[in-house]
């Protein structure tokens, strides 16, 4: 599917975090997502092998992700501490995006300042399809679409204004030098 960094539209395999009952899960903190035993590593490339280490069940997501595999997480995804490595093990794994009905308020964040592209969707728990099913995101309509049969499962929250310029440019340091130009040349 290729470089998701940019564009407004990706497709990939959906892939629901549930418990092995099925149900989705829901309050994943950062501890979960990437352990803080691993916090010593700097390298986001090197920061995939770590991805849900601590969730059971999910210890093998590294080896079954695919770059542009999109997560259907469930409520308050990444509660919990500022702990940056919880997104970048997204990154180093080439996750194309997170949809979730919530997330916590310091991960968004995160994801937004690094230009990954999570969306919220509150009705994604009545969305119901097999793992690995492939999906369509627009990120500025905020619709969801199965791609078999074009049948829109679920609206997103859009990219505000400021996640979309941030996304675009790839990350917060980069808008900020970006925006810093534009002054200049005004």
């Amino acid at each position: 599917m290729g470089e998701t960094m940019g564009e407004l539209r990706i497709k990939g395999r959906a892939l629901p975090i549930v418990d092995s009952a099925g149900v989705p899960i829901d309050d994943i903190d950062t501890d979960q997502i990437y352990h803080n035993a691993h916090l010593a590593v700097t390298e986001i490339s090197e920061m995939g092998r770590y991805a849900f280490g601590n969730l059971k069940g999910w210890q093998d997501f590294p080896k079954n992700v695919k770059p542009c595999d999109i997560l259907l997480v469930a409520r308050n995804f990444g509660a919990g501490s500022s702990r940056q490595h919880a997104v970048d093990c997204f990154r180093a794994l080439g996750v194309g995006a997170i949809l979730g009905e919530s997330f916590g308020a310091i991960y968004k964040r995160n994801a937004i300042n690094s230009g990954f592209p999570i969306l919220e969707v509150p009705s994604l728990r009545s969305v119901v399809l097999p793992p690995g099913d492939l999906i369509e995101v627009d990120f500025l309509s905020g619709e969801i679409i199965r791609v078999v049969n074009g049948a829109l499962l679920a609206r997103a929250i859009p990219f505000s204004s400021v996640q979309l310029d941030i996304f675009r440019v790839g990350g917060l340091f980069a808008y900020g030098k970006e925006a810093s130009l534009r002054a200049k040349i005004e």
